[in-house]
Order: C-alpha cells, then structure tokens, then sequence
C-alpha cells in the first residue's frame, strides 16, 4: 500500500479517535461527516468526495454532504443493485460502468453498511476524468479501512438516534400513564408522531367513539367503510399496510391495542415511500401498543367513576323513594333526576289502566300533554305490550315516518309490578343518537330500582282517595270534608258552604228504579265537579244530599256558585231533575264554628225544600 494511503488512513484514525474521545463533540453528526469527506479529499488529492444516505423510505440515495457544491443529488437503486451490494464478497469500490450516470463525473464509489443492511455510500471524483487512477489492491485496502470508520460512525448514529427515540417513547408512556383523560393520550400520540415524522400524515379511528377530541384528527371506524385495511387492523389487532405506487405513498394502519381489546386504529400516511422500513415498524407499534394500553387504562378509570357515580345515583334515588312520598313529590324527584343525568328534553310517566287507555302522571312534561306527543305514546304502547321489553331508539323517525318529529331519541323502560305491565318512562331529545347505550343501561336500573316505589306510591294514593272518597259518586267522603273544613277555620279569613239535596229523588227511585237513581246522583256529582275549583271540596253529605265547602270565597261568589251548580243539574241531567240548596257562610268576623254552620246550611236547605224547591237560599248568621 502506498504511503499516501497509509497517511490517509492514519489521518482518519486520529480524526475519529479524537472525536470519539471527546464527548463534548458530535461524531455521528453531518459535520464529522464532513471532516472525514475534506481529509479524505485532500489526502487523496480529488477534486469532490460526497457522502450519500439511503433512504429505507424511499429505496434511494440522497446526497448528504460533500466537498464539492452541495445539490440536491439523487441516486436511483434498483433492488437488484441494492442485493447485491448486500453481500459480504462485494464489499468495496465500484466502478459505474452505465450506472448512476446521472450523478455525472463520480468514477467510484465506497458502499457503507450497518448490520448487513446498505445505509449509504461514498463517492469519489478525480481532477480528471480519465480512468480511476489508484491501484485496485489499494483501493480495496483503503476501502475497507475507511468503510469501517465510516460505519462505526453511522452505527453509533443509529444507536443513538434509537437511543433517542426510545427516551421519547419513554416520556409519552410517562404522560400516558399519567393522564386518565382519553383525548390526552390521543393529543400525546399525534404529537409524539408530528415531532419523529414530521411531514406524515396521521389520523386515528375510533370505534363508537361519542366523545369530543377537540382539534384531533378523528374519524369514526365505520363497519361499513370501505377502508377495509383499517377495519382488519381492528378485528385483528395486527398491522395493516397499503401501498399506493401511482400517489407514491405508503400507509401504515396500526392498532390501538390493549389487555382487553382493541381501541381503535392509528392511521400513518408517509409521503414519496413506497414501503415502510421494518426498523420503523418496531417503534410505532410500541407506541401504538402503549396507546391501547393508556387509552383502555383511561377508560376504565372513566368507567369506574361513572359506576360509581350511577350507583350513588340510584342509591340516592332509591332512598328517597322508600321515604314514603307522595305521588307528587316522588314524580317530581324522578323528572328532576332524569332530567339532570340524561339532559333529556322531554320526560314523561305514563300509567295503564285496566281498559289499556294511557294515564298521563301529573309531573310528565308538558308537552305528552300535546297531540304531537301522541305519536309516540301509541307507539310505545304498541311495542312494550308486545313486546314487554325496554326500547332503546337511536333515531326514531326510522319507525315512525309518516310524519314530522321534533323529537328524535328515545329511552323508555315500562313500570312491571308482579309481572303486569303498569305503565312505562320515557324520554326523548331532539338529536338522533344523543343518548349512549351506557345511558340506556343505567335509565333501566334506575328505573327498575324505582318502580317498586312509585307503584307504592299510586296504590297508597289510591288508597288513600279510597278511604276519603264516595265511592258511588267519586266526591270526597263525609268525613273528609269535616276535616278539611275545621282546617280551613284555623287558616283562612273566610269561606262558604253549600248544603244541595237532589228534588223528589224518591219518585226517581220509585219510577226508575234505584239504578237510575245512582245514575242521577253521578250526574250531579260530575256537574259540581265540573264547576268547582280543585281547592274546593265536593263531598257526599249523605243519601241523596251532596255538599260544597268553597274555602277563601265571599258570600257572594258562593251564591253564584251554587246557583250556577242548580242551573247546570237542571240542564244537564237526564232523566232530567232539579236540586235545591241551602248556602251559609263563616269569617273572622262572624261565628266560625263547623256545626252551626252546617246547622245553618241545613235550615236554608229546609226551606228551599217546603217553599217550591229548585232554589237557592241563604240562612244568615244570628251572632
């Protein structure tokens, strides 16, 4: 070997020793690079040396750095060439001879590897263009010397810059597992991606994903779609690939895998490639594998707390319930809840009675009581007696077509007591697909956690009414009345009362029959409760008589009343009969004592009764 060679080599020895040495310095850089490309030149007195790296992604050569003018250089490998620099026996220089023609003027070429796989070459162009002018022994000494400089450099290069990545898969995993919050960890994945792949593409898919993600590039995986790569990642939970070679890109379709299943699919687009280099393959299915992890950890955590929050729900609501309320009130309480953690628009408790027709409960939103609200309760009906199940409708308009709903969700769970159906809940909201079916499930446990309390709560009602109600003519019993009166009393300024006994009544018996006569007494039980306010008190006084007690009402007012009531019976009745009615009145003012008002009642009564009846008379106060 020459002298010069042997200097040259020398050189390059010092150079890297000195720079491996010092650990202030960056010897994988493109700058030692550089020092080693410059050395090499004038030792071996040519006129360029440059340095050009394979690119795993494109399976071309791009100058990197050289002596000469720097340009944007381009070398095309077939696969053929690629394999066969591969080898071992082919180590060294290579004359062009037809190849690489366009980087015209470079006579040899040193081809670099790093464990077994080609990662570059170095090429060299003389002062002249004549013939290569160093021996080929020479050469295939100096070559190999100088490629084991080389690829110790690049080797530690690659270690390092694996090294790197590693740390920086190290620190996302840390933010992973150190956010609960699902949208952080995909944030942290698509910027871990922009910052190692910066001129990528990135999309991620998520299955039945009902969650906002901000700015992130989501799209939902559709069973439907036609990216049939992504939805195989998904099922299978193995890597997907398409290589598009008329766009000159390549697309990566890794899963977002953890203990319990798949979450969704992480899309990478990498432009100007036509495959991805298995050495990057490792990397993005850790990070997409620690994707999975962290998103299935966080939605566990998510999940959890909302156990725990349906739970204290119910719990809440089920204490409440047991607390014998009135119907009213437990109603209300359920409407309240519903609304607060559903943010439905609408709810309504319905009932069903023995004859199947819908019994609206009093605290149901306003709008069942609207004939567009209809629709729906006929439909619902019809679909929980068939099928006795709870309806779960993302978009109810795929049912009902016919006509235009305002509403387009729809949750309901029927109220079974013993196994009969009572009735059923509902709720509805105006966008299609708002309630998930976490929602669902929880709507049914609460609900069947509270239909044991509000069946209570209407047979304790009915029962109740029963016991203060005539059960003939449905006005509120004898007793009841008393009470409610003396209350009246104690609390107000005044009232008026109304004693009312049906005319001749014995003859209707008598000509009709008693049938007819109970008939008569519903009659003119429905006529006072058709004109009298639902504070006001209707009561079966005794036989034939019925009785109002009209608390807070003037004299006056009162006797309007009662005429209005005598009026009514008269036209209203059939067979057609008249009353008669004896009215008293009590204040602050005057005597408020309960018997002697009714004492007084009675005594009007009993005139109106011997002076002509189908009247109304006043007995006044004497005190």
């Amino acid at each position: 070997m020459s002298g010069r060679m042997t200097q040259l080599l020398n050189e390059l020895r010092v150079l890297f020793f000195q720079r491996i040495s010092n650990v202030d310095n960056d010897m994988y850089s493109t700058a030692f690079i550089q020092d080693v490309l410059l050395i090499t030149k004038e030792l071996l007195r040519m006129e360029e040396v440059a340095y050009f790296k394979y690119d795993d992604w494109t399976q071309q050569f791009y100058m990197e750095a050289t002596t000469g003018a720097f340009q944007k250089s381009v070398l095309a490998a077939s696969d053929t060439l690629i394999t066969q620099w591969n080898r071992s026996e082919n180590e060294g220089y290579i004359v062009p001879d037809q190849l690489f023609m366009e980087i015209e003027g470079f006579q040899a070429f040193i081809s670099l590897h790093v464990d077994h796989q080609m990662v570059g070459l170095v090429g060299f162009k003389e002062k002249t263009s004549s013939a290569f002018s160093y021996l080929q022994e020479d050469w295939l000494i100096f070559s190999k010397e100088f490629a084991t400089i080389m690829e110790t450099v690049l080797c530690i290069a690659k270690t390092k810059h694996k090294e790197q990545r590693y740390k920086q898969l190290y620190r996302v995993t840390e933010q992973f597992h150190s956010s609960m919050n699902m949208t952080a960890v995909l944030g942290e994945v698509i910027s871990t991606l922009q910052n190692v792949y910066p001129t990528f593409d990135y999309y991620l898919f998520l299955s039945q994903d009902s969650y906002g993600h901000g700015n992130l590039p989501v799209k939902e995986l559709d069973y439907n779609s036609e990216n049939v790569a992504a939805m195989q990642a998904y099922l299978t939970g193995k890597l997907q690939f398409e290589d598009d070679y008329t766009d000159r890109h390549s697309i990566l379709y890794a899963p977002l895998l953890g203990k319990q299943g798949v979450y969704g699919v992480l899309q990478i687009i990498a432009p100007n490639s036509l495959l991805f280099p298995p050495s990057e393959l490792d990397f993005i299915t850790l990070l997409a594998n620690t994707a999975g992890s962290a998103i299935e950890n966080a939605q566990l955590y998510q999940q959890s707390k909302r156990l725990v929050a349906d739970l204290q729900l119910i719990n809440e609501t089920s204490h409440y319930l047991n607390s014998n309320t009135c119907l009213n009130d437990t109603i209300r309480f359920m409407k309240r809840q519903i609304i607060q953690s559903f943010q439905a628009n609408q709810s309504g408790f319905v009932l069903l009675s023995d004859d199947g027709a819908l019994q609206l409960l009093s605290e149901s939103s306003s709008f069942f009581e609207t004939e567009d609200a209809q629709v729906y309760l006929s439909f619902l009906k019809r679909k929980i007696e068939e099928e006795k199940e709870s309806q779960f409708i993302s978009d109810v308009t795929v049912y009902i077509e016919e006509v235009d709903l305002e509403y387009r969700s729809l949750m309901a769970v029927p109220m079974m007591e013993n196994s009969i159906l009572r009735g059923f809940v509902v709720v509805l909201h105006k966008e299609p697909y708002f309630f998930s079916f976490d929602m669902f499930k929880l709507f049914q446990s609460l609900i069947h956690h509270s239909s044991i309390a509000m069946m209570n709560s209407i047979l304790r009602e009915e029962l109740e009414k029963m016991v203060i109600t005539d059960h003939l003519t449905q006005l509120h019993s004898r007793s009841y009345l008393d009470r409610q009166m003396c209350e009246s009393m104690i609390a107000d300024d005044q009232g008026t009362f109304i004693l009312i006994d049906i005319d001749n009544f014995k003859k209707v018996n008598d000509t009709y029959g008693h049938q007819v006569g109970d008939e008569v007494l519903i009659q003119v039980a429905k006529v006072i409760q058709r004109n009298i306010r639902d504070t006001d008190i209707g009561a079966r006084w005794g036989g034939e008589e019925l009785a109002v007690y009209l608390p807070k009402v003037d004299l006056h007012i009162g006797l309007r009343i009662a005429e209005r009531i005598k009026d009514k019976v008269a036209e209203q009745t059939n067979p057609n009969i008249t009353i008669s009615c004896g009215v008293s009145y009590w204040s602050k003012e005057r005597c408020n004592n309960v018997k002697e008002l009714f004492k007084r009642a009675d005594e009007a009564l009993y005139i109106a009764k011997n002076t002509g009846k189908n009247k109304v008379l006043l007995q006044q106060c004497d005190c």
